[in-house]
């Protein structure tokens, strides 16, 4: 039967699944942006606050690591909260705790309170509206073509570079670091009522059009956390996840400092790099339509092959600074930034659906916020003690090759 319209709805047509769906799928990039933009966008606040307080630039850098390492812990406490409670109080507590973060860092005065709030409860806000219940949720709209749909998600994370890192700038000349950080929190909370009022009901109900399309040779296995983790496939993606996300922020929290170092005027550099927000979206939408094409386990590999050709480009920059060279970087790299994300979703997803899926999925997501936070802090660590980049691109290049061997070696991977 198609679902009707909610009464007190202006509309009195039916509405159809199909623009329900379009309707989630646009609300999870929304999301998604949000999060992922707020997230980034402390690498503008870096250079004023460490200015302010005279701290290390290290110091201040935890502040970052500490984001994406509370958000991957988090994940699995989110998956377990959306399977008991659902979308709506999910996202409303992720508003909720941003909203209060970038309030209470506007009137911070210790690195423990920035790292605090911007850093845990912030990171934690993310994965409160970030990728472990966005998957969830729209895979009871989009079923097979969920991995098309997460990579429309996980291009949210470009899209709100482009947006909040200029933004904040703005703001930060404007009012200043603190007032940028309360209009961040205001605009957060100001969200949660629109969001409240959303027909939460009509969206976490999914489409009967996925029910009838299911496998109804598909039983569910009972699956559990405890069993999930007995079994292999488990930690393949969990190693997958994490050891590229070392290898990506490894190098992606240093690419700006490194093309300057390598003779690139300093808004070159920056601008280059922020280009790659553009060229994710198509990267993901690319490897997600090979999938379809020539199935998951090739598509994954390549989206690899081109990650370690851009990994080879931006060591040959500092031998040959040219603009050619510097656009095919970031061209191959910054279009494969989180362009497997989605394939390894919807693989997760499938194996391990039932129940409790959202909880596995989530406690499987740690790996990426380990990966995140460790990466980029030994990232610096290393070139802290080598005074070069080198070896942290070598570091980076072999942390991308161990992600991929999952897919290499791994039977339910391979299949």
């Amino acid at each position: 039967m198609e679902q009707k319209a909610p009464e007190g709805d202006a509309s009195t047509q039916p509405l159809k699944p199909g623009r329900i769906a379009l309707n989630v799928l646009a609300l999870c990039f929304m999301l998604a942006l949000l999060g992922r933009g707020l997230g980034e966008s402390f690498t503008v606040f870096l250079k004023p606050i460490s200015e302010n307080f005279g701290w290390d630039r290290a110091e201040v850098v935890s502040v970052y690591s500490l984001t994406w390492l509370a958000g991957g812990l988090m994940a699995p406490v989110v998956g377990r909260l959306f399977d008991r409670y659902g979308p709506r109080t999910v996202y409303s507590l992720g508003l909720l705790l941003l909203g209060g973060a970038f309030l209470v860092a506007s009137r911070a005065q210790a690195l423990w309170q920035f790292q605090l709030s911007v850093g845990v409860s912030v990171g934690i806000g993310i994965a409160f509206i970030g990728n472990v219940p966005n998957a969830i949720l729209l895979g009871r709209w989009f079923g097979p073509r969920l991995p098309t749909a997460m990579a429309v998600v996980y291009s949210a994370a470009g899209v709100g570079m482009l947006v909040l890192l200029p933004a904040s700038q703005l703001l930060i000349d404007h009012v200043g670091w603190r007032g940028a950080y309360q209009t961040f929190g205001i605009i957060a909370l100001c969200l949660l009522a629109p969001l409240l009022l959303l027909p939460w009901r009509l969206f976490a109900m999914g489409s009967p059009h996925i029910a009838k399309k299911a496998n109804p040779e598909f039983v569910d296995d009972g699956w559990t956390l405890g069993s999930a983790m007995r079994h292999h496939t488990f930690w393949a993606l969990f190693s997958t996840f994490f050891f590229t996300a070392v290898g990506m922020y490894a190098l992606a929290a240093q690419i700006v400092a490194y093309l300057i170092d390598a003779g690139f005027p300093p808004l070159q550099a920056a601008t280059a790099w922020g280009f790659s927000g553009i060229v994710l979206l198509f990267g993901m939408l690319g490897v997600t339509q090979l999938d379809a094409m020539i199935g998951r386990r090739p598509s994954v590999l390549l989206s690899y092959a081109i990650s370690i050709v851009g990994i080879i480009l931006l060591w040959l920059l500092q031998f040959y600074p040219n603009f050619w060279l510097l656009a095919a970087f970031v061209v191959t790299f910054g279009s494969m930034i989180g362009s497997r994300g989605p394939l390894i979703t919807a693989t997760a997803m499938k194996i391990f659906r039932g129940e409790r899926v959202g909880t596995i999925y989530g406690t499987i997501s740690i790996g990426s916020g380990l990966g995140s936070g460790l990466g980029a802090w030994a990232g610096g660590l290393i070139h802290d003690w080598t005074h070069s980049y080198n070896p942290v691109i070598a570091f980076a290049l072999v942390a991308v090759v161990l992600g991929m061997i999952p897919f290499l070696v791994v039977p339910a991977l391979r299949r």
